[in-house]
């Protein structure tokens, strides 16, 4: 196992995605990157088609709810670059399991919150009960609770965990980091082709910045 690059960092084995993924998600070869010109900061460039709108910055988040660098990067940088960058940042997690010996309960709970509109909610709420109120196991009498704190429907959210869609929706999201060879928990993508790892709040202002830069110079 490598040895984490800073304090964000948390190292994971690599492994190999199947090719089924490949089309799973629609991606060939032959696609090539959108990446504005002259980017700056640290980051790596990968051949994945990009997702940018002019003035906006995806960054997508491959984190692990029980990983405290994870929650580190919750509690600290999101709000950082929330307040830095506001509507012109739009930010989404998925989530990528990497300690062992913990069941996906809250991954799941955390994918059928986002088809009901609390995706946002429900991750600010699970990474507060697992690394302050330390809930390690989320059965039906205990997400209770926290299904009606995000202000959710107790019985229809447990008839989506019921219909194994959560599931599907966190093996995909897993496809995807094995994909873009996500090695370490938390790892960002900005606009689907731009991979930042070892994350450093300010050198990910530096790439966003230099992003919607390039938009105004067009």
């Amino acid at each position: 196992m490598k040895r984490p690059r800073n304090g964000w960092a948390l190292p994971v084995p690599a492994v190999l995605a199947a090719m089924t993924v490949l089309v799973l998600f629609g991606w060939s070869p032959s696609e090539t990157p959108a990446t504005p010109a002259g980017l700056k900061g640290k980051f790596l460039e990968l051949k994945e088609p990009s997702t940018h709108v002019p003035g906006k910055v995806k960054l997508t988040e491959f984190a692990d709810f029980y990983c405290p660098h994870c929650h580190r990067f919750e509690q600290e940088a999101i709000p950082l670059l929330k307040t830095e960058f506001g509507d012109r940042l739009e930010v989404t997690m998925v989530g990528f399991p990497v300690m062992p010996g913990k069941l996906p309960t809250a991954f799941e709970m955390y994918e059928q919150a986002k088809t009901m509109g609390k995706g946002d909610d429900m991750r600010r709420v699970l990474f507060r009960a697992i690394h302050k109120d330390r809930v390690q196991i989320f059965d039906r009498l205990i997400r209770e609770a926290y299904i009606k704190e995000v202000g959710l429907d107790v019985a229809a959210f447990e008839a989506g965990l019921a219909s194994g869609k959560p599931v599907k929706a966190l093996e995909a999201g897993k496809a995807w980091g094995l994909r873009v060879n996500v090695q370490q928990t938390p790892t960002v993508l900005l606009d689907g082709n731009i991979k930042v790892e070892a994350i450093d709040p300010e050198n990910l202002k530096t790439v966003i910045h230099s992003i919607l830069s390039a938009d105004g110079k067009k």
